[in-house]
C-alpha cells in the first residue's frame, strides 16, 4: 500500500526482504561452534590381585566426544562372572582429549567368591577367561562448558591371565 508521500516501504520490497533474511541467517551461523558431546566408555584395563586379598584395578576411560573433557569421578559397580557386585568409587581427575583414553586406578576388596573365581582363572593359565561388567556413571565437564555432566557408562568384556606376570589379569 502506498505511503503518504506515494513511495512504497523499502521493507516490503521482496528483494530487500530476502537480503535481510539471508544476512540474519549468516550472522546466526557466526557464533562459536559447539562440539558434540557423547557419553564416555569405561572398561577394565588390568586387575592385579595383591597379598591380603585386595585388588589393584586399572580403569580405562575413553572420551568419545569431539572435544576434550575433564573427568572427575566414577561411581558404579563391578561384577565378575555371575557373582555379586562390589562398589567402585574412583577419583579420575584427568583431562582427556577428544577420542583419546587414559587410565585411573582404584584399590578394592573383592568378595570371597570373586577372589575364588580369579584364582580358578589363574589355574587355567592363558587359555582361561572370566567375564566382567561395569555399570555406573562418570562425572565430567566438556570442553568450553562450566557445568559438569553425569554420563551413564556400561562396559562388558573378559579378563584373562597375563602370561609371565602372576596374579595379573587384563582385558582386551
Amino acid at each position: 500500500m502506498p505511503e503518504a508521500n506515494g513511495m512504497t516501504s523499502i521493507v516490503r520490497h521482496p528483494l530487500v526482504r530476502a537480503v535481510f533474511v539471508t544476512g540474519v541467517a549468516l550472522l546466526a551461523g557466526c557464533g562459536p561452534a559447539k562440539k558434540s558431546v557423547f557419553p564416555p566408555s569405561l572398561t577394565l584395563q588390568e586387575v592385579s590381585a595383591k597379598p591380603g586379598g585386595t585388588w589393584h584395578v586399572t580403569l580405562r576411560v575413553h572420551n568419545n566426544s569431539y572435544g576434550g573433557m575433564s573427568f572427575d569421578t566414577f561411581q558404579g559397580t563391578l561384577r565378575v562372572g555371575d557373582l555379586g557386585a562390589v562398589l567402585l568409587d574412583a577419583k579420575i581427575d584427568q583431562d582427556i582429549p577428544s577420542f583419546a583414553a587414559d587410565v585411573a586406578t582404584i584399590d578394592l576388596l573383592p568378595t570371597a567368591e570373586m577372589s575364588k573365581a580369579l584364582a580358578a582363572l589363574a589355574a587355567k593359565g592363558s587359555a582361561g577367561a572370566l567375564p566382567y561388567s561395569i555399570d555406573g556413571h562418570v562425572t565430567a565437564t566438556p570442553e568450553k562448558e562450566d557445568k559438569a555432566q553425569t554420563f551413564p557408562v556400561h562396559g562388558k568384556n573378559w579378563l584373562s591371565p597375563v602370561p609371565g606376570i602372576p596374579d595379573t589379569y587384563r582385558s582386551p
